[in-house]
């Protein structure tokens, strides 16, 4: 039965195409949701990982680099693209993550959805790039990528494989932390984030660079895994040890946030989050599609609100 699975699990093309940006799932609305999404306590019984409490601003912030995670996936860099390799789930999920984003930053930018290149004339900044799967279609799209690993052999992959077409060619790629492109005083109209917050060592102080980055009334796209208990046996029981999508030890169970950790995460950080969806998959036709269920892959979309200063 996984054999048959991963048989039907075939990356579908990149383009985020007009019909698909057309389709409006039920999105969770944060200004009226009331309902929990963690499902289930930490199987150790621990208590779920604690927020630490709003920062000073102005002070410095610590890396949120774990470089346990960081020698984890520069071990299998040169995978990037191989669509049957470890970073096949990524590219089995890319074209639902770019529906999500073609809707939620063509009503944010009011730009036309149907457009081949929508976004046109605006600065992205793809945090944890890797070797650019979502660069690469944000630039096709029309934007100004910006896309940034800590990992240099994600880099050189990325720069590689993007100089192979003219359009991704002027991906603007660095190997460098967001923390450092705080202190370059960088900005961009949007800034992403997938797939990545699961592997920071702090959470809070990454959002925090997030926002900083993102220019006021700007767009954020975050996605990462809810720490539930479905989550646990599907992302990691299932994906890593049964059918072998994922190295072993790929997550850490206990280093999932709950969509209402994130949620207050980014409020702290500035960020106000509109919408939140989830990822689900069909096994029988080796699909992702976006879904209302957030229990265990899910994609939030938030606003920068400017601040004042008194």
């Amino acid at each position: 039965m996984a054999g048959k699975l991963l048989k039907q699990l075939r990356p579908p093309p990149y383009t985020a195409t007009a019909s698909a940006s057309l389709h409006r799932p039920r999105f969770l609305n944060f200004h009226n949701a009331t309902r929990l999404f963690s499902d289930a306590p930490p199987p150790s019984g621990e208590p779920p990982p604690s927020i630490p409490p709003p920062q000073n601003p102005h002070s410095p912030s610590p890396s949120s680099l774990n470089q346990a995670e960081l020698a984890k996936f520069a071990a299998i860099a040169g995978t990037w693209w191989d669509s049957e390799g470890p970073f096949k789930p990524l590219h089995a999920m890319n074209p639902t993550r770019l529906a999500f984003i073609r809707s939620t930053l063509c009503r944010h930018f009011r730009r036309d959805p149907l457009s081949a290149r929508p976004f046109e004339g605006l600065k992205f900044l793809d945090v944890g790039c890797g070797g650019g799967i979502l660069s690469e279609p944000l630039a096709r799209m029309g934007a100004s990528v910006t896309g940034v690993d800590a990992v240099d052999k994600n880099i050189k992959i990325a720069r590689l494989h993007a100089d192979l077409d003219p359009v991704t060619s002027s991906i603007e790629y660095h190997c460098t932390t967001a923390e450092k492109l705080v202190e370059e005083q960088r900005s961009f109209d949007a800034v992403f984030a997938l797939e990545v917050i699961e592997h920071v060592a702090n959470p809070a102080e990454f959002c925090k660079s997030l926002s900083a980055l993102t220019v006021p009334d700007g767009a954020s796209v975050i996605s990462t895994i809810n720490r539930s208990m479905r989550a646990y046996a599907t992302a990691i029981v299932a994906a890593e040890y049964l059918l072998h999508w994922l190295p072993k030890g790929t997550h850490q169970w206990s280093s999932f946030l709950t969509p209402e950790e994130l949620v207050l995460i980014l409020e702290r950080a500035s960020i106000s989050v509109q919408e939140m969806a989830g990822f689900a998959y069909n096994p029988l036709t080796g699909r992702w599609f976006i879904s209302d269920d957030v229990s265990v892959n899910f994609i939030a979309y938030g606003t920068k609100i400017e601040t004042v200063t008194l």
